[in-house]
């Protein structure tokens, strides 16, 4: 692990001009990240996208930074989404799979763990999440609020965010039930109350820095969502068969998955639709050049519960989904706006990762960061200045299906799948072979071997999540 000290560069960096709604005109930039729900890179028109509407996502990347190059932390839920709290990837970090705890939520963090909100609130910041969480179950020490979220509005539990008409949400420590969605009643949709109110926390902040964390559940299954203008862009659309399947709940006249290809376009529209909103409000505030927009998504596409990525091409020009570890499950779309600080119409094909988030707010606001971690700021490039490190190497591991590991080192990607069983090797170069199509395994023997070599010195054992034996 490399050091996390980062001094920063809070003046020439983490300071803008211009005052507005009463603020200074030295003001720390506002941070808006918004996160997805197992959004394909090729699930928004900007990534190459010809069905799905995506209109406000793509006039984001119009107007900021595309990356082409980005990586989630992990190809499922919970472990990525631990690399993108703590800066580790999941060799090093405490969360490596979805484990699930009864009756409701996953296993926590440490209560001391070092998080991307404790290092924001260090920083002078208002911290907010709102949407899933999936770190943590109710009651232990590691919920939203225990770590650095001043608010918290949304699910704590992944599995029950399956559900868009859930019985019951959490704001802060306390639930909020919605008896209406009970005996599949389905009249509360979740994702407008908790878009409503990651807004009401951006105005009510306006006057003061800022970090929130919009983390909507679109457009993960189950394929359900309100019949309204957004759904009717593609009710009738597309020829399909009704999914049946543990997803095919009905909530009331809601039940979309009826038609999953229009059900799933219309989840991606409505998020794109939120997105909109979210930058309409910062303007309206006047605060567009006061703050940093970054949209992203927390692995590659599902197939589950009707959805169809081969029909989309969800994953764009990569092979594989969602529990894989070619690049489909684990490049993502990244797209950086701030009017102003980032340059307009710009791409970069900087190789970079959820673990890199944390140390590019640290030198963002000018904030050391007091353990070690595996990221490396991307500061440099968002501001398109040099100076930019790069990584040594990349290094993913997945603890379902018998296990998988990953590492990206220049060009070069090496596989090891499954750990347990008829392990076997595949090497990859990305420069001529993104599809990951031509195992140059066999061909490149000694190539294997020094990656093999680096990716097993890549990770410390962890007591809960263990391959179960050693690697050949």
């Amino acid at each position: 692990m490399k050091s996390g000290i980062l001094k920063g560069l809070a003046g020439a960096l983490a300071l803008v001009g211009g005052a507005s709604c009463g603020q200074s005109p030295e003001q720390p930039l506002n941070v808006v990240y918004i996160l997805a729900d197992d959004l394909g890179y090729g699930d928004i028109g900007c990534y190459g996208q010809r069905i799905i509407q995506t209109p406000h996502i793509d006039q984001m990347a119009r107007e900021g930074m595309l990356f082409t190059q980005h990586y989630a932390g992990c190809t499922v839920s919970a472990p990525s989404r631990c690399s993108l709290m703590t800066g580790l990837h999941t060799g090093h970090s405490q969360i490596r799979g979805n484990r699930e705890v009864r009756p409701e939520g996953q296993a926590p963090m440490r209560e001391d763990t070092y998080t991307i909100a404790r290092l924001m609130k260090s920083a002078g910041y208002a911290t907010g999440l709102f949407g899933k969480w999936g770190l943590g179950n109710p009651g232990s020490v590691s919920v939203p609020n225990k770590m650095g979220f001043d608010e918290f509005y949304g699910y704590n539990c992944q599995r029950q965010a399956h559900s868009y008409y859930p019985d019951h949400l959490w704001h802060n420590e306390e639930r909020v039930f919605f008896p209406e969605n009970l005996n599949n009643a389905g009249k509360t949709y979740s994702q407008d109350l908790i878009h409503r109110e990651a807004l009401r926390f951006i105005c009510d902040h306006k006057d003061k820095p800022f970090f929130a964390m919009l983390t909507y559940t679109l457009p993960h299954a189950e394929l359900n969502l309100p019949h309204d203008s957004i759904y009717r862009l593609y009710e009738g659309r597309f020829k399909e068969t009704p999914y049946v399947g543990k997803f095919d709940t009905i909530h009331g006249g809601y039940n979309t998955s009826r038609e999953p290809l229009a059900s799933f376009a219309a989840m991606v529209t409505r998020l794109d639709h939120y997105v909109g909103e979210v930058l309409d409000e910062l303007e309206a505030l006047g605060i567009e050049k006061h703050t940093i927009v970054i949209f992203t998504s927390d692995n590659g596409p599902h197939h589950e519960g009707g959805a169809d990525p081969d029909f989309f091409k969800s994953y764009g020009p990569f092979r594989g989904m969602k529990r894989n570890l070619y690049e489909g499950g684990i490049r993502v779309p990244m797209i950086a706006w701030c009017p102003g600080t980032v340059k307009k119409g710009e791409r970069t094909d900087h190789v970079s990762a959820f673990w890199d988030v944390m140390p590019t707010l640290a030198e963002l606001t000018g904030t050391a960061i007091p353990v070690e971690m595996d990221g490396l700021s991307f500061l440099p490039t968002l501001l398109s200045k040099k100076g930019q490190r790069e990584h040594d190497y990349l290094y993913w591991e997945f603890h379902e299906q018998k296990g998988r590991e990953a590492l990206r080192v220049g060009d070069w990607k090496l596989i090891r799948q499954p750990i347990v069983g008829d392990t076997r090797l595949e090497l990859y170069d990305l420069s001529q072979d993104p599809h990951e199509d031509n195992d140059l395994s066999e061909e490149l023997p000694d190539k294997v071997r020094e990656l093999a070599a680096r990716m097993d010195s890549a990770r410390v054992e962890s007591p809960d999540f263990n391959f179960g034996r050693k690697k050949r």
